[in-house]
């Protein structure tokens, strides 16, 4: 089965390099110009709920059904949510959380280990039902932080969780041969013109 993990495109807060989590943006006009329909049309196109992640999924698959799963939403940065790390460089809860490898709770939001629970969770449901029911691709469309807890989890080759970051309108083309087990990277792809 093709697995394809595509982030979101371009926001004002992405542009301004501040943490939006579970801040619910819109993409900004740069990201929407930037993004162009996709050469494949799966018919059901799986998206996190947030408004950045259903826009990017409406532009690319135009045809398809948008499915809104709520595990997939990015991590909740709790206060560090509209700020930038050079307006918190003081805040000891902030260089507290960094020191620790962004990995801790944020105040007020999740740790990386529920947060990648939540995502892996969803991803699992989705994989299982695809699989099951001999669907040909998964597609969705969600989060750089989406993206980087499934890929740390089952990617192949194995990698830490930044080391799949990809940009604004990118994505991951993957292949899974059986569910549960490894998603293969292929290639990363690119939906900006």
């Amino acid at each position: 089965m093709k697995v394809v993990l595509i982030r979101h495109g371009l926001t004002i807060l992405g542009e301004e390099k501040r943490y939006q989590g579970a801040l619910d943006t819109p993409l900004s006009s740069a990201g929407r110009d930037a993004l162009q329909a996709a050469d494949f049309a799966p018919v059901r196109v799986f998206v996190s709920p947030m408004l950045r992640a259903r826009e990017t999924a409406a532009l690319l698959f135009p045809q398809a059904e948008i499915v809104p799963v709520p595990g997939l939403q990015e991590m909740n940065f709790g206060v560090f949510e509209g700020r930038g790390w050079w307006e918190m460089e003081e805040d000891t809860d902030y260089r507290a959380w960094v020191d620790g490898y962004c990995r801790g709770r944020c105040p007020g939001g999740e740790d990386h280990g529920e947060f990648s629970a939540r995502v892996c969770a969803a991803f699992d449901a989705l994989a299982r039902e695809a699989m099951a029911a001999g669907e040909e691709e998964l597609v969705i469309v969600a989060h750089g932080g989406t993206q980087m807890a499934v890929m740390e989890r089952w990617g192949e080759p194995a990698r830490e969780y930044y080391r799949w970051q990809t940009a604004c309108g990118h994505g991951l083309l993957l292949e899974a041969e059986a569910w549960p087990g490894k998603l293969t990277y292929r290639q990363e792809v690119s939906f900006n013109r």
